[in-house]
């Protein structure tokens, strides 16, 4: 997706958008791949960095679920999954990724799809590395399109 001007999470609606997205989503683990997509949806929500929900037929690795779940006022409860590094079996990373296996009725289309922390793997957009959204609770990955001053997560951002 080629943007001649920045994203402004400050812009993006609430309640949030969930669409499709064209863009090329990548999640790999010390290099190896591990999901990718181009039929993808992102959520847009005000003062976030879009958040991704990859099909689950994009993955390229088992995931187990696990007890931890939270709940978000518009998409409802989420189930988290532990993920086994693909090159260290040994190596196991628990509830960074999720997905709502019963979402409300606003984002049905995302039901089953799953969602990445940016970390311990490292996620692409457009084959752009991501960072992560400041902070450890919320799931945006931030690209280079995307208006930063406007972003909540970091400190002394929590009551925008």
């Amino acid at each position: 997706m080629a943007t001649t001007s920045k994203l402004n999470p400050r812009t993006f609606p609430r309640p949030p958008l969930c669409e499709k997205t064209p863009r090329h989503l990548q999640v790999k683990w010390n290099g190896q791949l591990i999901a990718d997509t181009k039929d993808a949806y992102w959520v847009l929500e005000t003062h976030h960095p879009p958040t991704y929900y990859l099909p689950p037929s994009s993955l390229k690795v088992p995931l187990q679920t696990t007890s931890n779940s939270s709940w978000c006022e518009w998409k409802g409860r989420a189930t988290y999954y532990s993920i086994t590094n693909p090159t260290k079996s040994e190596e196991v990373v628990k509830n960074r990724a999720w997905s709502y296996d019963t979402p409300t009725d606003g984002f049905k289309a995302i039901k089953g799809y799953l969602s990445f922390y940016a970390g311990p793997w490292d996620c692409y957009v457009d084959g752009e590395r991501v960072e992560p959204q400041p902070g450890d609770f919320y799931g945006g990955w931030m690209t280079s399109d995307i208006e930063r001053s406007t972003v909540k997560g970091g400190p002394g951002t929590w009551g925008w």
